[in-house]
């Protein structure tokens, strides 16, 4: 695959330096943020895996570490969903100063507690074409959802049963566009054989038909 841009890049966010990677495909006009769960980081396998689905189809990706490593330590950072949206506009205000970004469309990716950050930072950036949440927690951004405007995709494994309740509640707050995917046979983390990839086919899927100028 020909590329516009692939490297390890760092990130200005307030007071701090975050690491992150970007890689755009040469002909990509769209790029999607991942904005990971508690606990991960840019190395995620499986935020990782449907990175390389985007990019076989010709779209862009940016994972980055929302928190340092000193951030990380503290556990209530994991779960400041004010700060990981803030980290998440941050990086959106450096791509879309990042030549190779150059009139990119933008949307967002977050699992786990990153779809609250997605989410939240989506109903803050007006500029937000689409956002899918996998496995996600979309309800600790319940107060933010009414104001989201982008396209949103909630997809949940069928054996996730409480995280299934959670996406319906936060699925009747939302206002945009919208569908809920329960992915049948799946737990939280998609491990099951086949599962992810069914992920990866559906995210790329929205993001074509809401983020991808064709």
């Amino acid at each position: 695959m020909n590329k516009r841009f692939h490297g390890d890049v760092s990130i200005p966010a307030g007071k701090v330096t975050v690491k992150g990677e970007l890689i755009i495909p040469a002909n990509a006009n769209a790029i999607v943020i991942f904005s990971h769960g508690s606990g991960s980081s840019r190395f995620s396998k499986r935020n990782q895996k449907v990175a390389e689905h985007l990019h076989e189809n010709n779209f862009g990706t940016l994972l980055f570490d929302l928190l340092t490593e000193e951030e990380d330590r503290d556990y209530y950072n994991r779960f400041n969903i004010d700060l990981l949206a803030k980290r998440l506009i941050d990086a959106t205000e450096w791509l879309k100063k990042m030549p190779a970004a150059k009139d990119c469309r933008i949307g967002y990716f977050g699992a786990s507690t990153g779809a609250a950050s997605a989410l939240q930072a989506a109903a803050q950036k007006a500029e937000i074409d689409a956002v899918v949440s996998r496995g996600g927690r979309p309800d600790l951004a319940m107060e933010h959802l009414e104001n989201v405007k982008a396209p949103t995709l909630l997809i949940v494994g069928g054996l996730d049963t409480e995280v299934i309740e959670l996406n319906k509640q936060a699925f009747k707050k939302l206002q945009c566009l919208k569908d809920l995917v329960i992915v049948q046979g799946a737990s939280h983390l998609f491990e099951e054989p086949g599962k992810l990839d069914k992920v990866a086919e559906l995210a790329t899927a929205w993001f074509r038909k809401y983020l991808q100028v064709i």
